[in-house]
């Protein structure tokens, strides 16, 4: 036998012995990364997201961190016409355990793609939306954070009209293909009728509907506004509250993070607390509980912001009973 026959014989049979030795462990690394958690996450796309960053340090502190020991494939929409049916099914047939979404639409649109778990946040009533039989028992494949929003809205009204108590018509932004939208708009009439107060819908379902109520605001004779908390707001609050600014409104928004385009009140609940929460859920349909057989948690805590720079660029004077109140004050 020659030499290179020798050595072709004994490289093969290195080799042979390499994958023999070498299948158990690549076995074992594919059921390892098979049983890897994988979540999905349907999220409004903002900026330094309280969203993302809320999940991620509720998740944390349970244990989980993200591409060591849970995949989070996350699905981040912005344009208001970009249709989250499509997109939660595409998020649910990427493989997940199960999907974490933010708001009705979004939740609404995981329910109809996906039999599988979903994980909701800041949804208001979702009892009333079919999202869930009842708050203690939900029932079905969804559960979570939700929050008192027909109430809100009307505290909004309330607050707004303590801070410009001699507005007469007021703006009421918002969004009639929302599962909630016609619940919210009912309790706003209610409280507007209580207050005698004239409320003027501007119904916005999509980016042109949002161009064209926000150049109708100077037209409006309007002395006050009143915004929703749809993702199409949200995600587009530079330009609403460039809008607002321009039409010189004093306005109530239901997030702190409109402040950082210099709003003059916000009163609602906090978007990364609200996502430390539901980690929580999370981690409990991982190990194996029902969502049906999870109790929905209601948000409990609001927040009221004021920014006093917006009050005096207005030319307001903001009533100390609500400096008092407000949970945060920025000068």
């Amino acid at each position: 036998m020659t030499r290179r026959k020798l050595l072709r014989i004994v490289s093969c049979s290195l080799f042979l012995t390499a994958l023999m030795v070498d299948a158990p462990l690549g076995s074992a690394l594919a059921a390892e990364r098979s049983s890897t958690p994988r979540i999905g996450v349907l999220v409004p796309a903002l900026a330094n997201s309280p969203l993302e960053q809320g999940l991620r340090e509720g998740l944390s502190q349970l244990g989980y961190i993200e591409g060591k020991n849970i995949v989070i494939e996350w699905r981040r929409y912005a344009p208001a016409d970009q249709d989250l049916v499509l997109v939660a099914t595409d998020l649910a047939q990427s493989n997940v355990d199960l999907i974490v979404t933010v708001g009705s639409p979004a939740t609404q649109a995981a329910v109809q793609a996906t039999t599988g778990p979903v994980v909701f946040t800041v949804v208001g009533d979702p009892v009333a939306t079919g999202f869930a039989a009842s708050l203690a028992r939900p029932g079905g494949h969804a559960t979570g954070v939700s929050t008192l929003a027909p109430e809100l809205m009307a505290k909004r009204l309330e607050l707004l009209h303590q801070m410009v108590p001699w507005a007469r018509r007021i703006l009421y932004l918002m969004n009639s293909s929302n599962p909630v939208g016609p619940r919210l708009l009912e309790a706003v009439k209610k409280a507007a009728q209580t207050l005698r107060i004239e409320l003027i819908t501007l119904d916005v379902r999509n980016s042109d509907e949002l161009n064209r109520a926000l150049r109708a605001m100077p037209r409006s004779r309007a002395q006050g506004i009143l915004v929703t908390g749809e993702r199409i707001f949200l995600t587009d609050k530079a330009k609403v509250a460039e809008a607002i600014r321009q039409a010189k409104l004093p306005a109530i928004v239901p997030a702190r993070e409109y402040h950082d385009a210099g709003v003059l009140m916000s009163y609602g609940p906090n978007l990364k607390e609200a996502m430390r929460r539901a980690a929580a859920y999370v981690d409990k349909i991982l190990k194996g509980a029902n969502p049906g057989d999870l109790p929905i948690e209601q948000v409990s805590t609001y927040e009221l912001i004021i920014d006093l720079p917006a009050a005096r660029a207005l030319g307001l004077k903001v009533p100390q009973d609500l400096l008092l109140r407000a949970d945060e004050v920025i000068r």
